[in-house]
């Protein structure tokens, strides 16, 4: 990568890492659905002037149906349940679930685009769901966010998280059915604008009845404005200048920030079981998706 463009790369995971950081504040006081709600329709308001740019509204038109019910399974459902999971557990497990997309984003690709891993891959996907399945149950993984009941609660959070990414995994195989070929960009905005009607009325349904204070929707703004409308630019930025692999890598970095942040803004502990664990699943995620592959024998018949 050249300076300027991983410069742009460590700013995308300092921002997805930020995210869950800010739908924290945010859910405190909006709760969950309003949250998602507001993030993704924020998003879209701030995303629009992309419609001017050269392509993006005649290809939107097009697959404006496809586009619309991408952006609830990519955007919508999944900001719903990470933002209610953050609300029980912290933000930096909640962040190491959210890196084993990679691995559900193939679980799907292999079941639904019969994209069959070869003999590697699979096992990465085996150390990956070993990773999650330690994380889960082990105890000493659980840091409860304030607030949270018990660790019934816990495992009801981090069961969101991994339907969340469940949801992501679709999405990826169903764009790559029915919207290759179709502008980034017309998929980064019209999708916000599908989770946002797709959420309008459960947000207007759920939407708090006391006041909410001005750091919460300063919460709001910044997930929207930084983590999803300028996140998805410089995400689309990268993919076109380095590849869909190299990006790909900024998953590992995501929870490195997230869980700093954690740290500093929420005081939230950082055990040595979730650091185990995350590694353990960022390793299969880097089989699984051929960032890291077994090197060739020399000399080999």
């Amino acid at each position: 990568m050249s300076p300027i463009l991983a410069l742009e790369f460590f700013l995308l995971a300092a921002l997805w890492g930020s995210s869950f950081l800010f739908m924290r504040l945010g859910a405190a006081e909006f709760g969950a659905l309003p949250t998602a709600g507001m993030r993704v329709a924020l998003a879209a308001l701030f995303l629009l002037p992309v419609f001017l740019l050269k392509g993006v509204w005649a290809d939107f038109r097009q697959r404006a149906r496809f586009i619309l019910f991408v952006g609830l399974l990519n955007s919508g459902i999944p900001f719903a349940l990470f933002a209610y999971a953050v609300m029980h557990i912290s933000t930096g497990l909640t962040s190491i679930l959210n890196a084993t997309v990679p691995l559900t984003g193939a679980l799907v690709a292999w079941a639904w685009l019969k994209d069959r891993p070869d003999a590697w891959r699979a096992t990465g996907l085996a150390i990956g769901f070993v990773g999650v399945c330690l994380l889960v149950i082990g105890k000493s993984g659980f840091s409860l966010a304030p607030g949270a009941a018990s660790a019934g609660q816990a495992l009801l959070a981090m069961l969101a998280c991994l339907v969340a990414t469940f949801c992501y995994g679709l999405a990826a195989s169903f764009t790559k059915r029915h919207l290759t070929g179709v502008h980034p960009l017309a998929t980064a905005s019209g999708s916000q604008i599908g989770a946002a009607l797709g959420l309008a009325l459960p947000t207007l349904w759920l939407w708090p009845d006391q006041p909410v204070s001005t750091g919460a929707w300063g919460a709001l703004v910044a997930v929207a404005l930084l983590c999803t409308s300028l996140a998805y630019v410089l995400f689309f930025r990268i993919i076109a200048q380095a590849g869909p692999s190299k990006a790909l890598t900024v998953t590992f970095l995501v929870p490195v920030f997230a869980l700093i942040y954690g740290r500093i803004f929420l005081d939230e502990a950082i055990t040595p079981w979730m650091i185990g664990c995350g590694l353990v699943i960022m390793a299969g995620t880097a089989l699984s998706t051929g960032l890291v592959r077994r090197r060739p024998q020399v000399g080999s018949a």
